[in-house]
């Protein structure tokens, strides 16, 4: 239940959170930037393949990297098509490949920072192990 609710439910809340936002019109006036939008969908959705990664991990920790990462990515551009999709459906929404393909790059760049992150946090670990081996 503890993995559930650390590394699951963020995920399914976050998944609600964006079908609630795509579910009616945009509830902000967003900046007169051109692309300011695709800038947004590929924030959101960095997180989403972050938080996909993390809930794979949880589940499967013998997988590789590789298999988790590409776990991670397509199950989030999945869920970014069937947004999309589902703008068709909505009033004072369009479905725009655009922001598919901004969601699916925007879940690439969070997928790969959070892998450096993990890099960079295990072998600070592994110096700090060392290092406390040597002072011994």
């Amino acid at each position: 239940m503890r993995s559930f609710l650390r590394y699951w439910l963020p995920l399914i809340a976050y998944c609600v959170f964006i079908f609630a936002q795509s579910s009616g019109p945009v509830a902000v006036d967003l900046p007169d930037v051109e692309g300011f939008d695709k800038v947004l969908h590929g924030g959101g959705y960095g997180l989403l393949g972050i938080l996909f990664l993390r809930a794979y991990r949880s589940r499967w920790p013998q997988a590789s990297n590789w298999a988790l990462a590409n776990a991670g990515l397509l199950s989030a551009s999945f869920y970014g098509f069937t947004d999309e999709f589902h703008q068709s459906f909505v009033p004072a929404r369009t479905a725009d490949p655009f922001d598919w393909l901004a969601d699916t790059l925007g879940a690439l760049a969070g997928i790969a920072a959070y892998l450096l992150f993990l890099r960079f946090q295990s072998r600070r670990n592994e110096r700090r192990r060392a290092s406390a081996r040597l002072t011994k």
